[in-house]
């Protein structure tokens, strides 16, 4: 059986699930279509975290005006959806002749594109920000940012979804037709029918593109690899600090993360391998390198994690990265709307290329407003983060808020058991790990997370091998250790 809407959107990325948001303010019937298992999965939650200014992109481009509109509303949204944002600034240090000519001409790009607060200074200056920081002079983008990455694309989809949007997992798009102005979309678990596409793929948009016959694209994969410190190195870091960019690449930074953590990366190669995020040992042992020349505080004890990110990038002929592609084709795909090659700051200006993409759509059609449309979304309350009075409180309202299970990160069980039903369905270990921070701490994982598998079982009826860590396939038991004897 079919299930039929007004527009059906492939990916539950940020970029993905922005649209969704945005176009839940209409009287429409939207879907979501995620090959993963859960949001955020890929692109949007393998990156530095950072609000960007929009300084960094050509004049003129969807990116920078994207980026720049997207970093002005971040404390809007923040305050709407109820996720992690500090508006902390960041600087790009410099230390040579050539490094301070480069930053007057990013200077002035950023003016041109619409950026505010931009600032050059000096040694004295820069040390009093960032004393830890190696450097001559900077420029200061107090505007810039950081945010958490997971919450942010949660919230988009909770809150589409709260308005109506469905959200569908598991469910990777294998073939579309168009038949009576209607087009079909055909996953391994149902086919799906809407009056409009938007292809919100990501790394897989290429492969949506050719389907809908939207071909000739040539998308490569920009390969990152990052570091992830212990949280006690946070107080050494009160902002990103960056070096000097070059044209195509901003070069390995060290960014404090919004719950105390400092991330350090990403180097960059180009790949045509897009589900490859292993991290070799090299590029570890670079990155501790590279990233200790501008911040000296990088030692193997405070390495926790390291994680890897891929990029989608549209390049021409003669590889030359281009701006994002956003288009309707009406003479090959009409009410399909196309998203190719989006990359950073995709994340910065995912809900105004969100409202750029509903504004093409209505060029068409004009959608009627949902008077019903909620913008605010309530996230889990973390216990951490609370008064001793307010954890008081949530224990005497919920006994489970009293039961410690991710020690280092001080989550309770009633955090868990509220991830385990989010409104989302989803049953991962991961998708529990990015909604309250279970996991995430020194230990990673080592004395919670079987807590946590067995919760999924318990709340969920779940059969212990059927538990997935993140993807498809990857199964957190595969069978008993030993034979129970009778």
């Amino acid at each position: 059986m079919k299930k039929q809407y007004d527009v059906v959107i492939i990916g539950a990325g940020v970029v993905g699930s922005a649209i969704a948001r945005e176009l839940s303010r209409y009287k429409l019937s939207i879907a979501v279509l995620e090959k993963n298992l859960d949001v955020c999965n890929e692109t949007s939650g393998r990156n530095s975290a950072v609000v960007h200014g929009g300084f960094a992109n050509p004049i003129g481009s969807l990116k920078a005006k994207c980026c720049v509109e997207g970093n002005k509303i971040m404390g809007q949204l923040a305050e709407e959806l109820n996720f992690p944002f500090k508006r902390c600034g960041k600087v790009l240090v410099g230390n040579t002749p050539e490094d301070m000519e480069q930053l007057e001409r990013t200077m002035k790009q950023g003016a041109v594109n619409g950026c505010t607060g931009l600032e050059m200074i000096d040694e004295a200056k820069l040390h009093e920000l960032v004393p830890a920081v190696v450097g001559k002079f900077a420029m200061w983008s107090k505007n810039s940012g950081i945010m958490d990455p997971f919450l942010y694309t949660v919230a988009l989809a909770e809150n589409a979804h709260a308005n109506g949007a469905d959200f569908f997992f598991d469910h990777k798009v294998e073939a579309i037709t168009r038949e009576n102005e209607l087009y079909y979309l055909h996953t391994a678990h149902g086919d799906f029918c809407t009056r409009w596409v938007v292809n919100a793929a990501g790394l897989g948009a290429k492969q949506i593109s050719d389907l809908l016959g939207l071909t000739g694209y040539r998308v490569i994969g920009s390969r990152s690899n990052y570091i992830i410190l212990h949280k006690r190195m946070g107080k050494l870091l009160p902002m990103p600090v960056y070096p000097v960019p070059s044209n195509t690449y901003m070069g390995i930074h060290i960014t404090p993360t919004v719950d105390g953590n400092v991330t350090v990366g990403p180097d960059a190669e180009n790949t045509d391998v897009l589900d490859d995020y292993s991290v070799p040992q090299a590029n570890m042992d670079s990155l501790a390198v590279e990233g200790a020349k501008l911040w000296p505080h990088i030692f193997k004890k405070d390495q926790i994690r390291t994680f890897a990110g891929i990029q989608p990038k549209w390049v021409d002929e003669n590889g030359a990265i281009q701006d994002w592609k956003v288009e309707i084709r009406d003479d090959v795909a009409p009410n399909a709307v196309n998203l190719v090659g989006i990359e950073s700051p995709g994340l910065t200006g995912s809900v105004p290329l969100a409202r750029y993409v509903i504004g093409l759509m209505q060029e068409r059609e004009k959608f009627e407003e949902n008077p019903g449309f909620d913008p605010h979304h309530k996230g889990i309350v973390k216990f951490a983060g609370c008064t001793p009075e307010q954890q008081a409180e949530l224990i005497a309202q919920d006994p489970d808020y009293g039961e410690m299970i991710c020690s280092c990160e001080e989550v309770t069980k009633a955090e868990i058991l509220q991830a385990i039903h989010n409104p989302l369905g989803v049953s991962t270990m991961t998708g529990i790990k990015y909604r309250t921070r279970a996991m995430m701490g020194g230990c990673q994982g080592g004395f919670c997370q079987m807590k946590i598998e067995h919760f999924i079982e318990q709340e969920l009826g779940t059969e212990p091998e059927n538990v997935c860590y993140s993807r498809q396939g990857s199964w957190v038991l595969t069978g008993n250790m030993r034979k129970e004897e009778n």
